[in-house]
């Protein structure tokens, strides 16, 4: 399938640079989430997720994935929530093991490769029988994580699994990673590192003989926190080791629904493969779609009905098929 030569995105003015379109919704977009409900589901390893439900009463239901330390309340969640209820639309955002406000019950967290909790999402979702038509959309590590799942699965996904959308997917970890070593990004790694520092606390006063934080200043990259804490947890070999099998790049070719990715060429997460143009030029389903600008789930815009391109993007690949523009 050809890349999408151009992208209908238009940064507005001032609002060119990646760092600040990754900044700014995170400061300044205030979404109310009030209108949810939230369901508490089971796993299988006696763990729980929980999902919070936008419903308008549809056949028609997208399930969204959150980011690195994320939730459901976060604005690019909450307003891709509202334009799907607006088109007619169910919305289910789910919050990974952890991030709903309350520490999950094992040891292990949520990673980039935690593709059985969204399969216990969607398989809770399609067991209810309502829906005749779901969607997947999955924002940074939810991106991620949604190809890997549609790469995994296959022709073995769901028939009612219709289409998928992503923006700012990681889709190669490793250069990622690196790329947030740079002193530029300095910034959003340590607020990562600081929030991920919580949740590890957390997990000392439920598994004190399991897990602890001696030394963790001296932790600096996501390198330093994957090699000591998710490759370890969740049975991979090192840092690397996790990288590689999580990243969605090699998962493309298996994707057998209409897949957008949107990844702004100026984000600054993004380097190397996680840009899949071989891939996506290669595959039958997969379209990818890199705007000049955008940065990190940016992709701001000013209108009086408060969306974000993102949103719109998003609904018209859903209603109406890809498009190239």
């Amino acid at each position: 399938m050809p890349i999408i030569p151009t992208s209908s995105y238009c940064a507005p003015f001032l609002f060119w640079n990646g760092h600040l379109q990754t900044i700014f919704p995170s400061l300044m977009r205030r979404l109310n989430g009030n209108f949810y409900q939230r369901e508490r589901i089971e796993t299988l390893d006696n763990d729980f997720l929980d999902i919070d439900w936008a419903c308008v009463g549809s056949r028609k239901l997208a399930v969204l994935s959150h980011g690195l330390e994320g939730n459901s309340h976060r604005p690019y969640v909450v307003g891709m929530a509202n334009m799907l209820n607006r088109n007619g639309w169910d919305a289910a955002a789910w919050n990974y093991r952890g991030c709903s406000g309350e520490i999950n019950r094992q040891l292990r967290m949520y990673h980039n490769g935690s593709i059985d909790d969204l399969d216990c999402v969607v398989r809770h979702i399609l067991q209810t029988n309502r829906y005749d038509t779901l969607a997947l959309i999955g924002y940074s590590l939810g991106g991620n994580l949604t190809l890997v799942y549609l790469g995994c699965k296959g022709n073995d996904l769901d028939r009612r699994v219709r289409k998928s959308v992503v923006f700012s997917a990681p889709c190669d970890l490793e250069a990622s990673a690196r790329k947030l070593t740079r002193l530029e990004n300095r910034l959003y790694m340590e607020n990562f590192l600081a929030s991920l520092h919580e949740k590890i606390k957390a997990k000392m006063k439920r598994f004190p003989d399991q897990i602890h934080d001696d030394g963790y200043n001296q932790i600096k990259t996501f390198k330093d926190f994957d090699d000591r804490y998710t490759a370890p947890i969740h049975g991979f070999k090192d840092a690397e080791d996790y990288w590689h099998t999580c990243s969605s790049a090699q998962y493309i070719p298996g994707i057998k629904i209409p897949t957008l990715i949107v990844n702004a060429s100026n984000d600054p997460f993004l380097a190397g493969d996680c840009y899949p143009v071989k891939q996506a030029s290669a595959s039958t389903t997969v379209f990818l779609e890199m705007p000049e600008h955008g940065g990190h789930v940016g992709f701001v815009q000013f209108n009086k009905n408060k969306t974000y391109w993102s949103e719109d993007r998003a609904m018209s690949f859903l209603q109406q098929g890809p498009q190239i523009f």
